[in-house]
């Protein structure tokens, strides 16, 4: 009996409690973190910031909610100025504003689509404007949407999705990349769907997987020029994306399937972006994509 309770308590190996009860609750897209019931936790109370990125500036897409807000202020923290970069949601982008303020750095923000080249090149452009380097871009925008069948994806859907996740990596990478020194690095936001697929998410899995193609790519190509390239292929997180997408009773369930049986918080995810960012933890790291799934076996 106790060992049976043991295998299904959630697991907890962090600095502090994470939440394992979710609220059954779904939300219109794009979705906002400021309408969920349970505020996905970004905050990373016990992390201690020691210089790392001092003196960077960061490009980060998606940053005004979940993953891309919680790697936002890691890197203020850490000493880096950060461009938030977002589609829709202006009063999330501003609480991540305030929050890199806070932590006593620059923070400018850039609201466009990944999807138009020009207001990619823009993005970048404003970013080296306001702080006159770009040392590492974060492509972590994206568009996720279930489906039952491969019937319900019509051309329109299928083309949005891979022109968001994997279009606009390639984009914002190819106008960060000529104004890059040695020493700079990109870092994309992969997935386990990436790398085991998913039956409900065909499209975004498949975006996914090519996003790691990509990267190991792009480091290859880039590796003479010092500029490292890897990715972080997250398990479910409590973010925007989920409850803007699944059904309610679906969300309330989401991340129980994992080995430690709960999903991450995003200030989970984050240090794994200041670890690849950082050339004094990283500088011998390029090419790789590095699991944070909270199960075992996710290669």
């Amino acid at each position: 009996m106790t060992a049976k309770k043991k295998s299904n308590a959630a697991m907890q190996a962090g600095a502090r409690r994470q939440p394992v009860e979710l609220p059954a609750q779904h939300v219109a897209k794009p979705g906002r973190e400021s309408e969920l019931e349970l505020a996905p936790r970004c905050d990373a109370p016990d992390y201690r910031g020691s210089g790392k990125l001092e003196g960077f500036a960061a490009l980060i897409t998606g940053a005004d909610s979940g993953i891309g807000r919680a790697v936002a202020l890691l890197f203020a923290r850490e000493g880096a100025d950060v461009a938030v970069a977002f589609r829709s949601s202006r009063d999330d982008a501003q609480w991540t504003q305030r929050a890199v303020e806070a932590e006593g750095r620059r923070c400018i923000l850039l609201q466009g689509d990944v999807r138009d080249s020009a207001w990619c090149d823009e993005a970048v452009a404003r970013t080296l404007d306001a702080f006159g380097r770009l040392d590492v871009l974060v492509n972590n925008a994206a568009f996720q949407q279930h489906a039952g069948a491969i019937e319900e994806i019509d051309d329109a859907r299928f083309a949005t999705t891979l022109d968001t996740n994997i279009g606009g990596y390639f984009r914002m990478a190819r106008a960060a990349v000529p104004h890059m020194k040695p020493g700079s690095s990109i870092i994309n936001t992969g997935s386990v769907t990436g790398l085991r697929g998913s039956e409900h998410l065909l499209d975004y899995a498949a975006t996914k997987g090519a996003i790691h193609a990509f990267t190991k790519a792009l480091a290859s190509n880039l590796v003479a020029r010092g500029i490292r390239v890897n990715a972080v292929a997250p398990g479910p997180v409590w973010t925007p994306l989920n409850p803007s997408d699944a059904p309610a009773e679906q969300v309330a369930r989401f991340g129980r399937d994992t080995d430690m049986k709960r999903a991450a918080q995003p200030e989970e995810l984050s240090p794994a972006y200041v670890f690849l960012a950082a050339p004094v933890c990283a500088g011998y790291i390029t090419g790789i994509v590095l699991p944070v799934t909270g199960s075992v076996n996710a290669i």
